[in-house]
């Protein structure tokens, strides 16, 4: 039997929830296993992320070649579910993992056949996009810098960021944007450095042009990417020499190719070792700096 799946990720141009997603990806890879031929359809946005040949445009399909098109999650309510019957008029449609709201909306009874996680008068069932899916991905953490104006006109920023923005936009990672900026009043901020250092810790990989970014990764053992954001280099680049660090990029000629043979490295045995090994070495950090410091107050 072919079958199209449609959820909000299919028919919302903009973004969708991981739970839709998690949701109609658990439908297809049971359907699959079950030896029917599934359609994943996607919104404009969310297929470019979803771009694989069991995988469509929902504004691309032909309604008339499936057999059976099933809605999965979300309300069984509004206009998306309405125009979905429309535009499926021909087709049996079944919905499953969904809320039913009100059982005598068009939306619900539009259906053949509803599968609810919810529904008044009956027990409720947990969410298919608990169900685990084969979707491990790295997680990476990215300090960025946008001032340290005391570098003046080799300050190259603006263009290093906007080359990450568009690199990182492409990986197939989770990503959290981190600062090491302190602020006990807002709760979005840490408040104090343990806190930066509970969540780098749990980190796979660092993408930064912070030199805090960096000490901070090699301190908890995880593969730091740093590119110095100063033209001819400045701070990030003489920390990166201090610890031996290979792993750090210029700013002038950044670029996609480079970035990826660099972050790479940084998920490989090597890059791991090597993070663990400027773990070791963390206990020594400024021991000359603190010698001399002695001298000075002695």
């Amino acid at each position: 039997m072919r079958v199209a799946l449609v959820g909000w990720s299919s028919v919302l141009h903009g973004e969708a929830t991981a739970g839709d997603v998690l949701a109609v990806q658990a439908v297809a890879e049971h359907l699959r296993r079950g030896g029917h031929d599934v359609v994943s359809t996607w919104s404009p946005a969310m297929s470019l992320a979803h771009a694989t040949a069991a995988d469509a445009r929902y504004d691309d399909v032909d309604p008339a070649a499936f057999d059976v098109a099933v809605w999965v999650c979300g309300p069984l309510a509004g206009v998306p579910v309405q125009e979905f019957h429309a535009r499926f008029a021909t087709v049996r449609r079944v919905a499953v993992g969904v809320s039913v709201l009100d059982p005598a909306d068009p939306a619900v009874t539009g259906f053949d056949a509803v599968v609810p996680r919810d529904r008044a008068g009956e027990a409720p069932q947990r969410d298919l996009a608990a169900r685990p899916v084969a979707d491990a991905v790295d997680v990476v953490g990215v300090f960025l810098t946008h001032g340290q104006g005391e570098y003046g006109a080799r300050r190259r920023h603006e263009e290093v960021t906007a080359v990450l923005g568009g690199w990182l936009g492409a990986l197939d990672v989770a990503r959290l944007d981190l600062e090491t900026r302190l602020d006990p009043r807002d709760w979005r901020l840490p408040a104090r450095p343990g806190q930066v250092l509970a969540v780098v810790s749990r980190l796979d990989v660092v993408v930064t042009t912070r030199l805090h970014g960096l000490v901070l990764a090699l301190r908890c053992g995880v593969p730091a990417l740093a590119v110095d954001p100063v033209s001819g280099g400045g701070k990030v680049a003489a920390q990166a020499a201090a610890w031996g660090w290979p792993c750090v990029l210029p700013a002038d000629g950044l670029d996609a190719q480079s970035l990826d043979e660099q972050f790479a490295w940084c998920r490989s045995g090597s890059g791991r070792a090597a993070a663990r090994a400027a773990q070791r070495a963390a206990g020594s950090a400024g021991r000359e700096q603190l010698a001399a410091l002695d001298g000075l107050l002695t």
